[in-house]
């Protein structure tokens, strides 16, 4: 059975950090990795993930799942995926609402989907696949987004609620997505947080974003290289109030700072759970 964690707030899991955590055992609820990297057979990724269980709840977050795709699901990569899961008997397991693969070629990326009735449709019934494969509910995370499509024809909110109820699923809200598409398309990261069902959140996320500055206006994108920004605590803050505490996760993927980094972004999350606002000053 799952370790369930004894505080809010976890620090996603990098090989850079593997031995300085190990060796200090930082006061962390759990942590979170991606699973991709423990598809191996052995080695060292395999090696410091089963030394940290031993410490810690882990949580498994995929990015490979490509569930919005038309293409069928990878048979290889949920075999892999419930060989970790049945090993590490994971906290969480997630993945993204997405789609990253096109007749077997896979993208680097996280691809936006038309919210249509067909794509809501096809989504669920992939969750609901994997889910039955896996013997366990899968989270799904909001995305951050660049561009939508003219004929969407359902929020984004609405369409994650939507699978939420055909599939059983669970929602890993990432407040600094939320942000991000925000700023983007230029719509409330308030109304968005109103919108979600908050009997589905099981987790929280937070990262720093990057903005770039263009003639045609500012593009906001999820970097995950840079401390939490003021705004994203304050939207964090005002999800807390709406949706409650839930387990927190900082997540730092580039540019990795040193181990103390995190911990110091943790411990200032673990205090917005405990009631104490964030200092956006």
């Amino acid at each position: 059975m799952a370790i369930m964690p004894t505080r809010d707030t976890g620090i996603g899991l990098r090989p850079g950090h593997y031995r300085e955590l190990l060796q200090s055992l930082p006061k962390l609820g759990w942590l979170e990795v991606h699973s991709e990297n423990y598809f191996g057979d052995g080695g060292a990724p395999l090696y410091y993930l089963e030394q940290a269980r031993s410490h810690y709840p882990v949580s498994l977050h995929g990015v490979g799942l490509s569930l919005g795709s038309t293409d069928a699901l990878n048979e290889n990569y949920l075999k892999r995926l419930k060989q970790l899961v049945d090993r590490f008997d994971p906290l969480f397991v997630s993945d993204h609402l997405c789609w990253s693969s096109v007749n077997g070629i896979y993208m680097n990326d996280l691809l936006p989907l038309p919210y249509t009735e067909e794509a809501l449709i096809q989504f669920s019934e992939r969750v609901q696949q994997v889910q039955d494969y896996l013997g366990r509910e899968l989270l799904i995370e909001n995305p951050s987004s660049y561009l939508q499509y003219r004929h969407s024809t359902i929020d984004e909110h609405d369409f994650l609620a939507e699978t939420v109820k055909r599939s059983g699923c669970g929602l890993l809200l990432d407040v600094n997505n939320v942000y991000v598409s925000s700023m983007n398309h230029g719509f409330d990261a308030q109304d968005y947080i109103d919108a979600m069902p908050a009997d589905a959140v099981r987790e929280f996320h937070l990262a720093g974003h990057t903005v770039r500055e263009l003639p045609q206006g500012n593009v906001y994108i999820d970097t995950h290289d840079a401390l939490v920004a003021a705004p994203v605590w304050s939207l964090f803050d005002y999800t807390l109030q709406r949706i409650g505490r839930r387990p927190t996760l900082i997540e730092w993927d580039s540019n990795l700072p040193g181990l103390e980094v995190l911990l110091d972004e943790a411990k200032r999350a673990q205090s917005c759970c405990e009631g104490k606002h964030a200092d956006v000053a």
